[in-house]
């Protein structure tokens, strides 16, 4: 589902300015090491399988909804890779909406399925290298959780604050 009820009532609102959303993302690995990517109708990039929270949904539960739909897998988040936010996450959308994401990445395990691109939100499904990442086109974003999965610490991950007081 491209949008959902709640995003579409929002957006009637208040049109097409910028909101700060939280969303989920799967990071889901073979042993060989290839992450699975799905191509995003929306924006033509490669990106991890997820999306947003709606109300009252658990980020892991809201994980698992979208990892199905846009992928036909269904996984199980084991841990939290890390938190990603800030202007590479801004995404503007071609009907002229405007999200600023916060996202959760969780590294899970799949659990069973089959993959398919939902034809819908995504385009195609597949499994990349993290150093292969460059290869396709994607987001900024996705450059740093490669970064993260290649670093060799467990996490989780998240930028270091920048912002001091100025007094105090």
């Amino acid at each position: 589902m491209p949008i959902s009820p709640y995003l579409r009532d929002l957006r009637r609102q208040i049109g097409s300015a910028l909101i700060v959303l939280p969303s989920v993302g799967a990071v889901v690995r073979r042993a060989d090491g290839r992450v699975l990517l799905v191509h995003d109708a929306s924006t033509d990039a490669w990106v991890l399988p997820g999306g947003a929270v709606d109300p009252d949904e658990s980020p892991t539960d809201a994980l698992v909804r979208e990892v199905w739909e846009e992928s036909g897998l269904h996984v199980e988040p084991r841990a939290v890779l890390g938190v990603y936010g800030g202007r590479d996450l801004r995404v503007h959308y071609g009907n002229g909406d405007r999200v600023s994401y916060v996202l959760t990445a969780f590294l899970c395990h799949v659990l069973g399925g089959e993959i398919r691109p939902d034809g819908d939100e995504t385009l195609d499904v597949a499994w990349i290298p993290p150093t292969a990442f460059a290869d396709v086109p994607h987001p900024p974003w996705l450059d740093r959780i490669a970064a993260d999965l290649l670093g060799g610490d467990a996490g989780p991950h998240f930028a270091r604050p920048t912002w001091r007081p100025t007094s105090g």
